[in-house]
């Protein structure tokens, strides 16, 4: 075997290997999480990585520069969006604070969505006078709001039920933040400040749509569990520019 044919076999073989394990990831994430975009992006690209792997040999270098290039968009992309997700500008004198929803199994948040509120609970224990907005209403596999469900999680980690408001009829980031609104006007007629918390990834959307909704707010990130990073990210870079081009929320 010539060296130009076996360094073929191992580039060949890594790209094999992690379209597989691409796809059983993809697998993993549909068995306990809510299927989104962000499961037949990441399933594509697991297609895509086993096609290029079989026609590793017969693509020109010409593609092979273009493809390399293509491929730095999306992750500087990533890059951005994790480093925004990350950087706190939260004072801890905020009002309120604003926790989106991201789905449950019948009663139970999802690990995202736990991430999330115990974020939220962190920042109550240092500034527990604020108030903790909790959204989401009926959502697919679950048998109560999304709302609920986390006020029954902030409750049993310590945080006073009087100090949750619940916000149960939203179905997307942009209703969460625009019901939640709705509450908090009621409720501090004289004004306020919110502090936004949801997963890095997201974080970015979020702040926009939440300024657009006419908040003044402050951001806080919460974890991403790492297997679920391709789906989310990819998910994410196409909400992102959606909401760029079509100013969706």
């Amino acid at each position: 075997m010539t060296e130009k044919k076996q360094k073929y076999l191992y580039i060949r073989i890594i790209l094999f290997l992690l379209g597989v394990l691409s796809l059983l990831n993809t697998a993993f994430l549909f068995r306990i999480s809510n299927p989104t975009i962000g499961f037949a992006l990441q399933g594509a690209l697991s297609v895509a990585l086993l096609a290029y792997a079989v026609c590793l040999p017969w693509i020109s270098k010409k593609i092979h520069i273009i493809l390399g290039v293509l491929c730095l968009i999306p992750a500087g992309f990533t890059l951005f969006l994790a480093i925004y997700g990350n950087v706190s500008n939260a004072d801890y004198t905020e009002e309120a604070i604003v926790v989106l929803g991201a789905g449950i199994h019948g009663e139970r948040v999802s690990r995202p969505l736990a991430h999330r509120l115990d974020t939220a609970a962190a920042y109550w224990r240092e500034n527990p006078t604020a108030y903790i907005v909790v959204t989401g209403g009926l959502g697919n596999r679950a048998i109560i709001t999304e709302a609920e469900a986390m006020a029954r999680y902030l409750i049993r980690i310590g945080v006073p039920e009087e100090r949750i408001l619940l916000e149960e009829l939203s179905t997307s980031t942009y209703e969460n933040l625009v019901f939640a609104q709705e509450i908090l006007d009621e409720h501090f007629p004289g004004g306020y400040r919110v502090v936004v918390v949801t997963n890095d990834f997201h974080l970015y959307r979020a702040t926009l749509t939440a300024r657009r909704v006419g908040l003044d707010v402050a951001r806080l990130g919460a974890p991403t569990d790492w297997y679920s990073w391709p789906s989310n990210y990819l998910r994410e870079m196409v909400a992102v520019v959606n909401q760029w081009v079509f100013g969706g929320g």
